[in-house]
């Protein structure tokens, strides 16, 4: 992964997947607000072309709609961060044979300097877990409402410590691919198939579809950043009793990731 340069200065970074569905299909889901929240994080797309993404408290990502060609294209744009370069985003759907369609995401700035580079790789590097989710959503749960929630704590590095404490705390320890798993008592009741585990450059973390107590997709990881360990556990439900279902299960992973991670846990949100 790195930033790329062309002869304007622009520098960007871009992203891909294959994911089952129609072109149609594969817009719903990645241009409207419903769909974006069903894999991604909660999102307003609002009338006046204005897209709202909520990473947290205090961490909304606000964006202008700056092109709209269903269901083929869009873009926006919007601060990279804080008294930030603009950063345009354009996404691109392809149809291909058999059903699928190739999904395209191409983050672009102009900067006379490498100062926000780092920043770039961070956003491209994150998006092929994302992209695991969006395929099971499309591959699963197409079209069903969404209800999710994210909470986070951190601990002292290494990774690997939190990663073991918390994947040992819900059953999940050594999980591989195509197994079945199950939460103990005394944790909030999961029951799923091991979608993904670890890949080169992110080795801890877990991706289950589950089956109960509803359907749903689970993302479990720890990651070191700035010296210390961010855990991160994201859940989405999906049908009419999600929304239910998440405000209930809420307070139950928050004090879960309070326990496992007391010193330095933060509030997490929902949508």
């Amino acid at each position: 992964m790195s930033v790329k340069k062309d002869a304007s200065g622009r520098r960007f970074v871009q992203a891909e997947v294959e994911v089952p569905g129609t072109p149609e299909e594969v817009w719903q889901a990645i241009a409207t607000g419903p769909g974006v929240s069903s894999w991604f994080v909660p999102t307003e797309a609002r009338e006046d072309g204005t897209v709202v993404s909520h990473f947290g408290p205090g961490m909304d990502a606000v964006a202008t709609q700056t092109a709209w060609d269903p269901p083929r294209r869009f873009a926006a744009e919007g601060e990279l961060a804080p008294n930030g370069p603009t950063m345009a985003t354009e996404w691109i759907v392809e149809a291909r044979s058999g059903g699928t369609c190739i999904v395209r995401v191409v983050h672009s700035l102009f900067a006379s300097s490498d100062d926000w580079d780092d920043a770039l790789d961070s956003i491209e590097a994150g998006w092929p877990d994302y992209f695991q989710i969006l395929k099971l959503y499309l591959m699963h749960f197409r079209g069903q409402q969404c209800a999710n929630l994210q909470v986070t704590g951190f601990a002292p590095e290494p990774a690997s410590k939190a990663w073991e404490v918390l994947t040992r705390s819900l059953g999940l320890e050594n999980a591989a691919p195509g197994e079945r798993r199950s939460t103990p008592a005394g944790t909030p009741r999961l029951a799923g198939l091991v979608e993904l585990t670890g890949q080169l450059g992110h080795p801890h973390q877990l991706l289950l579809r589950l089956d109960e107590p509803m359907s749903g997709i689970i993302h479990l990881f720890a990651l070191s950043m700035c010296g210390q360990v961010c855990v991160v556990i994201r859940l989405y439900l999906y049908g009419s009793a999600a929304p239910a279902a998440v405000s209930h299960a809420e307070p139950q992973w928050q004090a879960l990731m309070n326990r496992l991670f007391p010193a330095l846990a933060i509030p997490g949100s929902a949508g």
